[in-house]
């Protein structure tokens, strides 16, 4: 298993800009359409914004017409991990990031094939670290 980044509130919020941090550490989520990644369609790797982990290949995004970023699996299958939500009396599978502990977004049933899986991801929890590039936006 994979070790987990431990860092105090202040580190959290000293290296994250505001909307960062919310959706990171405090389980918020962007308007739809609004994220930098919802329509993005350049090819490379998908990263934690907190930590750098590889999470998400372009290659595995849709447009599931929500207006955030969705992609089909993960990159890695123990780069992620899902537990459940029942906030805003909601029934819901909530996404983090399995090195550091960031929330990424949810989880439905109601993907493509051949998973049937979207991994509704908010952009904001994400740096895209495009492809042939080697730099992270």
């Amino acid at each position: 298993m994979k070790r987990k980044i431990e860092k105090t509130d202040a580190q959290w919020r000293g290296q994250l800009t505001p909307e960062q941090y919310e959706i990171t550490r405090r389980k918020g989520t962007e308007p739809a359409f609004t994220g930098a990644y919802w329509d993005c369609h350049d090819r490379g790797t998908y990263r934690c914004v907190c930590c750098g982990a590889p999470l998400f290949d372009s290659a595995d995004k849709f447009d599931s017409g929500t207006g955030w970023p969705s992609f089909t699996a993960p990159l890695d299958g123990d780069g992620v991990e899902s537990e459940e939500d029942r906030s805003f009396f909601m029934h819901r599978t909530e996404v983090h990031c399995v090195s550091c502990g960031a929330h990424l977004g949810h989880l439905f049933p109601d993907g493509p094939a051949p998973t049937g899986r979207r991994y509704c991801i908010n952009s904001a929890s994400l740096v895209l670290d495009r492809a042939g590039e080697g730099e992270k936006e």
